[in-house]
């Protein structure tokens, strides 16, 4: 369960438009590249699937 809170903490983040550097400093992520990985499960599809579901 702590890992579905951090990855949904993650994909919040750059939802709302929070800077790549700052959701990688705030995951502790030492690259980008790992940082990055959340940043690319956040698509409109994604979206529209997430609004969809929360509304």
């Amino acid at each position: 369960m702590p890992k579905a809170l951090r990855h949904g903490f993650a994909v919040a983040a750059f939802q709302a438009g929070v800077p790549p550097h700052l959701v990688q400093k705030w995951m502790g992520h030492a690259s980008m590249r790992t940082t990055a990985i959340y940043g690319d499960v956040s698509g409109p599809d994604e979206r529209m699937f997430a609004e969809k579901m929360w509304s």
